[in-house]
């Protein structure tokens, strides 16, 4: 049975059951709640975000900052190392003016100088004759007899002399040094500029012996000394000369070498210099010695000692292990022939040394002294420009960092500010809009 209308109009006027009211009260809260919840993550975001630009900003200023002291620095110690440099540079030419006092009002021990130059050449000559079965005594005595037409004859033509007569060492403590270095058998080496000079010094017959009567045997017995056993010949246009720089202004082309750094990057103590620096050159020998225009520094003596370190002192120069690449001697008789090969024992006097390019046995004692200390300042000068090219090399490379850590924080900047803008437009519109 249907209710009837009066029926219906009071059910449907009944209030509401209570489950239903706080249903909806609790889904306005929940939603009230999550719009709260959202709205402190967005600010705890914001706030990480904030706080993470500000940590990043401050980083890139404090490396920026760093980067600005170590260019400070390194232009400091440029300065101080010129500084240095020019001290030296006026210390040096003082006394080279002095020295140039010293020989123009003293011509007559010029000219003593020179002929005890000579007696040198001559005293270097009759060492070499002593070696009587060898190719350089053959050819020293053939030059003894015939002079300069020696040089004329198709065999000789092309030779420049042994090792021993074409390098000078103005100390005899370094000349004896250098001399056992290289062992008798190369100083009595026989240079020749070409490989045809080479083959002209000794032939073979058709079954691949040494014919006796020609070259250099031939040349042996006609004047009486038969060449007995191997003797090295150097050809100039088969060794890999020097690639890098020479120094500056230098009249004997001394190679541009790196100077040895320890660790730290400290050039060691007691270092003088390089081996093949401190040979004297002849003006004739030190340029077009071979058809690619290199001289004897660059070509003979470097293939000779190459990087070989001198010191002042085996403790010294045992310091100085860590940079010690190409062997090292020093000046009390120590000598490490390469990394890890050392030469102990006492110091073999070879008889056949390089020449002295001066003596010095009659000149006052304040002039040995002068030429000592300029050599020392000439080495402190070399050193300090290495330390300048080694600063400057570190100058630029912090300036390149420098520049680099700008731009980063340029960009970063930029970034920041596009990031900052777009959050007040965020909050702007976030207020317009009606809750």
């Amino acid at each position: 049975m249907l209710p009837s209308n009066n029926q219906s109009l009071q059910f449907s006027s009944q209030p509401r059951p209570s489950a239903l009211v706080d249903s909806t009260t609790s889904m306005q809260v929940d939603k009230n709640e999550a719009s709260f919840v959202a709205r402190d993550e967005m600010q705890n975001g914001e706030f990480s975000q904030a706080k993470s630009i500000i940590e990043s900003s401050k980083k890139l200023q404090d490396d920026l900052r760093m980067l600005g002291m170590k260019i400070k620095q390194h232009e400091d110690s440029i300065k101080l190392l010129k500084t240095q440099k020019n001290k030296l540079d006026d210390s040096i030419l003082d006394m080279q003016v002095m020295l140039g006092k010293y020989h123009s009002s003293s011509a007559p021990k010029t000219e003593n100088k020179d002929q005890l130059h000579l007696q040198s050449e001559e005293e270097t000559t009759e060492q070499i004759l002593r070696h009587e079965k060898s190719a350089a005594g053959i050819l020293c005595q053939l030059k003894t007899r015939h002079g300069t037409q020696a040089s004329h004859l198709t065999l000789t033509k092309d030779v420049l002399g042994p090792v021993a007569a074409l390098g000078k060492v103005d100390d005899e403590n370094l000349s004896r040094l250098f001399s056992e270095y290289l062992g008798v058998q190369t100083m009595l080496a026989i240079v020749c500029k070409t490989y045809e000079g080479i083959k002209a010094l000794e032939t073979y017959n058709q079954d691949g012996c040494i014919d006796k009567t020609s070259g250099l045997h031939g040349l042996g017995a006609s004047v009486g000394r038969s060449l007995d056993g191997r003797y090295l010949v150097i050809c100039l246009e088969s060794l890999r000369p020097y690639a890098g720089d020479f120094v500056a202004d230098d009249p004997q082309r001394r190679l541009d070498l790196l100077m040895p750094r320890l660790p730290n990057g400290e050039c060691p103590p007691g270092f003088l210099g390089f081996a093949v620096n401190m040979i004297h050159v002849d003006s004739s020998n030190l340029f077009y010695d071979t058809a690619s225009g290199d001289g004897l520094r660059e070509t003979l003596f470097y293939n000779l000692f190459s990087r070989l370190q001198v010191y002042r002192t085996r403790a010294e120069m045992v310091l100085a292990l860590p940079c010690i690449s190409e062997g090292a001697v020093s000046l009390d008789g120590g000598m490490i022939r390469s990394p890890g090969v050392f030469s102990l024992g006492s110091r073999e006097e070879v008889d056949v040394r390089f020449l002295k390019p001066s003596a010095t046995s009659d000149v006052p004692q304040n002039y040995i002294e002068t030429e000592k200390q300029m050599k020392e300042m000439r080495w402190e000068k070399e050193k300090l420009v290495e330390d300048m090219k080694r600063e400057l090399a570190l100058l630029n490379s912090v300036k390149f960092n420098f520049e680099s850590k700008k731009q980063d924080f340029v960009k970063f900047l930029a970034q920041s500010s596009s990031y900052a803008t777009q959050h007040q437009f965020q909050a702007a519109r976030d207020r317009s809009t009606p809750r």
